[in-house]
């Protein structure tokens, strides 16, 4: 058996919104195993964004536990939460969020400049990352002289720079043409292969097909083959 790298137990996440109150994610439980390919899958408004920030540690529950590691997240501050983002979970972004005046490889740089590497250690791990993703051509270019695809490229080389645990993609191909798609959902799954755990959260039930294991997210409520999930069950 594979080790859980997220314990997820009844999770609740609330919300005021106009007067009411929104169940963002109503009492949630479930499991992700080290090296799996989890796709979330929902329409709008369902509680996938809300499950994200919970999983991505950029936000916390109103009541439950999520334990990432073994550890409990709710317990701590906004300094360990930020370090645990850091060091554990890399983001890949539906619009890239590059910062336009900085080179491809500076970009990859940025969150390792925040673990506080030497700038001869920053600029080999980037450069490393740029060339999984087949980019190491491009180190010294903009982001504005790269294409869609090339600039999600340099996303997920600067998510796998700091060697995370977890890679959280939030509707990673939503800006980009079909062939493109497909070409950032090969590098994905190549990682996959690897080792890396990834959690793809999309509303497209084509691409949630690429992965591994999936489960839709309605109301608040994880489901899979029509039952609700609930309680200490593994999604499987």
């Amino acid at each position: 058996m594979s080790t859980p790298i997220i314990e997820i137990k009844n999770i609740m996440k609330s919300y005021k919104l106009g007067g009411e109150t929104v169940h963002a994610l109503n009492n949630i439980s479930f499991e992700i195993n080290k090296g799996e390919f989890l796709a979330i899958i929902g329409p709008s408004g369902s509680g996938k964004s809300t499950l994200m920030n919970m999983i991505g540690c950029l936000d916390r529950p109103d009541s439950g536990q999520y334990l990432l590691d073994g550890k409990d997240i709710g317990k701590m501050n906004d300094n360990q939460l930020a370090t645990i983002r850091n060091q554990k979970i890399g983001f890949i972004f539906q619009n890239f969020n590059l910062l336009t005046k900085l080179t491809a490889v500076e970009n990859v740089e940025l969150p390792l400049l925040y673990a506080g590497l030497s700038a001869k250690i920053r600029r080999e791990l980037a450069l490393e990352s740029l060339k999984k993703v087949g980019l190491s051509d491009r180190a010294g270019h903009l982001p504005t002289q790269l294409s869609g695809g090339q600039q999600q490229r340099v996303a997920i080389a600067r998510a796998l720079a700091g060697n995370p645990s977890i890679l959280l993609a939030d509707e990673p191909t939503g800006a980009l043409d079909s062939k493109t798609s497909k070409e950032i959902l090969e590098i994905i799954n190549q990682l996959n292969e690897l080792g890396n755990t990834i959690i793809l959260i999309t509303h497209d039930l084509s691409i949630a097909k690429q992965a591994k294991r999936m489960v839709s997210i309605q109301d608040g409520q994880l489901q899979e083959n029509g039952g609700v999930l609930s309680g200490h069950l593994a999604i499987h």
